[in-house]
């Protein structure tokens, strides 16, 4: 009874980690204190560049501009082939959780001021899973926007719904991986929840300029039936400005867990394309 009172639920996404005092859940960024948890890696940052918005990516806001890029360590799912890897899961991440650097809101606000002269409009949480650690971008975020600088939110979308309600009011714009569009791709491969993340979609366009990010994996997510099915989907979404969600469809390349098949085809992406745009007028094919 003891150790049960010691045990801290994480409300984050659909695991609801059950945290001992001082240790950390699935994701590596959250633990438990005082019988709560909270951001393990909160303002330790990873990774920090200036970016082109494009990158994110983000076609349709503010295109042409660059964004303050910064991740942290963590992710609560397990895809195979991640390319974060190295921040996001694993050894690797680890020995980055101990090499962080240590920044505060107002530091990394302050950082964004001064590359306003590079072309710079904002700060874009990225690289690993943001959400996660979703306390350090809420404070950054509502910072940056004192400050009249652009919030972007890189994500799996792998999170509960109030976790979405208490960052919305800080956040311009998100790119959210749609990762597949059945239920065995989600947890056989990629250890998630296809049902929070369409959820999380749902309710992110009612405050946010959203885009959406499908990785084609050959063997896994590649037919035309099951593009068909996610397309038809998101055409049923609109942005706060009444114009269509846009769909990223992106190139698979072999890396990390994931060595056992070749890169996607290019033919397989812009042939998915197609498919996607007899539903949607805004497509984009990635990393061909």
């Amino acid at each position: 009874m003891e150790t049960e009172r010691k045990m801290a639920v994480c409300p984050v996404c659909f695991r609801h980690c059950r945290i001992p005092e001082g240790s950390v859940g699935f994701c590596g960024g959250r633990t438990a204190e005082g019988g709560q948890t909270k951001a393990f890696n909160y303002g330790k940052i990873t990774g920090l560049a200036l970016d082109p918005i494009e990158k994110k990516p983000l076609a349709r806001f503010h295109p042409g501009s660059w964004i303050l890029s910064v991740g942290s360590f963590g992710c609560n799912l397990r895809c195979p082939f991640c390319q974060n890897h190295d921040i996001s899961w694993g050894a690797e991440a680890a020995r980055y959780a101990e090499a962080a650097e240590e920044w505060s809101p107002e530091e990394l606000v302050e950082a964004a001021e001064r590359t306003r002269n590079r072309g710079n409009i904002g700060i874009a949480f990225t690289y690993n899973e943001p959400l996660i650690g979703y306390e350090f971008v809420r404070d950054t975020a509502r910072l940056a926007k004192d400050h009249g600088l652009v919030t972007v939110l890189v994500t799996n979308g792998t999170a509960e719904l109030p976790i979405l309600r208490e960052l919305a009011p800080y956040i311009d714009a998100m790119n959210i991986d749609l990762k597949g569009f059945t239920d065995r791709y989600y947890r056989k491969v990629l250890g998630g929840d296809r049902a929070q993340v369409m959820d999380f979609i749902t309710e992110a366009v009612k405050c946010a300029h959203v885009e959406l990010t499908t990785l084609i994996v050959p063997g896994e997510n590649d037919t035309e039936e099951e593009m068909r099915e996610l397309a038809a989907w998101v055409a049923g979404l609109r942005n706060p400005d009444g114009e269509s969600v846009p769909l990223h469809i992106s190139r698979f390349f072999p890396r990390f867990h994931m060595t056992d098949r070749g890169p996607t085809p290019v033919r397989t992406v812009y042939r998915l394309a197609q498919t996607a745009e007899e539903y949607l007028p805004y497509v984009y094919p990635g990393n061909v």
